[in-house]
């Protein structure tokens, strides 16, 4: 990493961090059943501590838990194995690790600010923007709902406590959390500086089941007859992401980073030798204009990057296939391939793009 942020600065690239991504250690989900555990908090927190000294100066913006609302869906955000977490009667497990993880957020927070002033720590969420079905109260209520479990984590992220609204989700679910004294007081004192989300689809929202379903990034939601999909069946709402942006700056008034967004798509090596994306740089273009329109609204956004530069296995498929890259990679699903790297279409799109800051979109 010292080599990675070197060369980084060498070329006026400002290093983003994200401290933990999908990657509990082995040893401690072994040992302390991962963030089930509030053992797991020291740990996190020691790792933090090397990360602000030995990269004081160095590097300027962190997050702390990429898209911590994973946390409740079971082993990716938790590194806990010993129960299957997938069950609904789990859920105290799942909420009572994300608990832990909020802490050591919180304190990672505070270590951040004391070692190093000059640089920024946040949170990151999936956003699962949704709208209500119809007008009917019913719906509306539902989607309110599933507004607030999506909202939930950020709210104790940057309002550094628990919303009252949850106290009836977890009575209702049979969640009580076990906190140690002092827990509330760290989540007070360990607010983050700013709010980054990934952002790559919207889905509607009923209080009854008639609705055909569309899927995307481990979350299922109702199809929107209003918006066209992706071959993976994600809804392509430009627009929502707008509206996201002026819904987190209403609610929390911290600087946003829309830190994930982009289009994972079966790219083909056309007759010529290249690969023409012209369909990812429409998308792309889309949703950089709706993000200049909520800045226009009054939103204060701190940036932008994409999912992602490179092609990689998809984490929600395991498929190499559903590509996201401005740079092919010759490798197949089976992963078989020379590994050999080509630009796409949208790679010199994307560095005119950078160059003029989001102005030049041709």
């Amino acid at each position: 990493y010292d080599n990675v942020f070197a060369e980084c600065h060498k070329y006026g690239i400002e290093p983003l961090v994200t401290i933990s991504h999908y990657e509990m250690p082995l040893n401690l989900t072994l040992t302390n059943n991962g963030w089930a555990s509030r053992k797991t908090i020291a740990d996190f927190t020691r790792y933090t501590e090397v990360l602000f000294k030995r990269y004081k100066g160095v590097v300027k913006y962190w997050l702390t838990f990429n898209e911590i609302n994973a946390s409740t869906w079971g082993f990716t955000g938790t590194g806990a194995i010993d129960s299957d977490l997938s069950l609904h009667d789990q859920m105290p497990l799942r909420y009572q690790a994300l608990h832990h993880e909020f802490v050591a957020s919180a304190i990672a927070v505070k270590q951040c600010h004391e070692i190093d002033p000059e640089a920024q720590i946040g949170s990151m969420l999936a956003r699962m923007q949704t709208y209500a079905n119809t007008p009917n109260p019913a719906d509306v209520r539902a989607a309110q709902l599933q507004d607030q479990l999506n909202l939930f984590f950020t709210d104790v992220q940057v309002r550094g406590e628990y919303p009252e609204y949850m106290n009836r989700y977890f009575a209702e679910n049979g969640i009580e959390l076990t906190m140690a004294a002092g827990d509330e007081q760290l989540l007070a004192e360990g607010k983050v500086d700013y709010l980054s989300f990934s952002y790559y689809m919207t889905t509607i929202t009923s209080a009854t089941d008639d609705v055909e379903q569309a899927s995307g990034n481990l979350s299922m939601g109702g199809k929107n007859p209003y918006l066209k999909s992706s071959a993976w069946g994600w809804q392509i709402d430009p627009v929502g992401l707008r509206i996201t942006l002026n819904e987190f700056w209403d609610r929390y008034r911290v600087p946003l980073f829309v830190v994930e967004n982009g289009l994972g798509a079966e790219d083909e090596i056309s007759a010529d030798g290249k690969i023409h994306d012209d369909y990812r740089i429409d998308y792309l273009r889309q949703h950089i204009e709706q993000m200049k329109e909520a800045v226009k609204d009054g939103v204060d956004l701190m940036g932008y990057t994409t999912w992602g530069c490179i092609d990689v296995i998809s984490a929600g498929t395991s498929e190499m296939s559903k590509r996201y890259g401005f740079i092919y990679v010759d490798q197949d699903d089976e992963g078989n391939g020379s590994l050999k790297r080509m630009k796409k279409d949208s790679f010199d799109w994307y560095k005119k793009v950078i160059a003029s800051n989001g102005e030049d979109l041709r």
